[in-house]
């Protein structure tokens, strides 16, 4: 049953998602991609984009879009309790043992050893949306292909996102809304371009 289906995903979710939503975003791609074929890749890009943009937890966000897309208001019910109840269990328990045996050499232990693996996910992840932003592939493409499949606008809006975000320190949703706006404008000019040139070429 569909319900179950994504209860059981989104749990799983939820129960190894250590370090936060973007953590992970690399087993919700697995689940919703991967293993069930809920959507493309294309789609889980935009996915990203929407739950960065609403407010709350990114991989909430995610679980409830990802529901309400394959099986509308229930399934995006299934999908969050999913995701949240594991985390509600894990966390109050964690609280008790953490207030409790946080000194411990063998909690300090355990907590070092997850961090890099957190950083992993977060950067595995993110190589995958930079491929398929920058070159319309979840890959690196081979060099020969690498500038022809180059998506330019993403790219400048991409650095000056990063400039802005970290010479200035702004405001996360100004500069979305901002390039938002930006892409709004700038795509459908350079399609008209491209297509102006192209007409006096041909």
């Amino acid at each position: 049953m569909i319900y179950w289906e994504l209860i059981w995903s989104f749990f799983q979710v939820g129960l190894l998602g250590f370090g936060g939503g973007y953590a992970a975003m690399p087993l919700i791609q697995h689940q919703v991609v991967e293993l069930h074929p809920w959507m493309t890749m294309t789609e889980f890009s935009d996915l990203l984009t929407i739950s960065q943009m609403t407010p709350g937890p990114i991989a909430i966000n995610a679980a409830t879009f990802v529901g309400t897309r394959v099986a509308g208001i229930p399934g995006a019910l299934a999908a969050t309790i999913g995701c949240v109840l594991p985390s509600c269990v894990v966390v109050l328990a964690l609280a008790v043992l953490y207030a409790r045996y946080r000194r411990l050499a063998l909690i300090q232990g355990v907590l070092s050893g997850l961090r890099p693996a957190v950083v992993a996910l977060i950067a595995a992840s993110g190589l995958s949306i930079v491929y398929l932003t920058f070159f319309g592939t979840e890959v690196l493409p081979a060099l020969a292909s690498l500038l022809s499949r180059t998506d330019i606008l993403a790219v400048l809006l991409f650095a000056v996102a990063l400039f802005l975000l970290r010479k200035f320190r702004l405001n996360p949703i100004w500069v979305m809304l901002g390039t938002g706006a930006a892409g709004l404008i700038l795509y459908p000019a350079a399609e008209w371009i491209n297509g102006l040139v192209a007409g006096r070429i041909s």
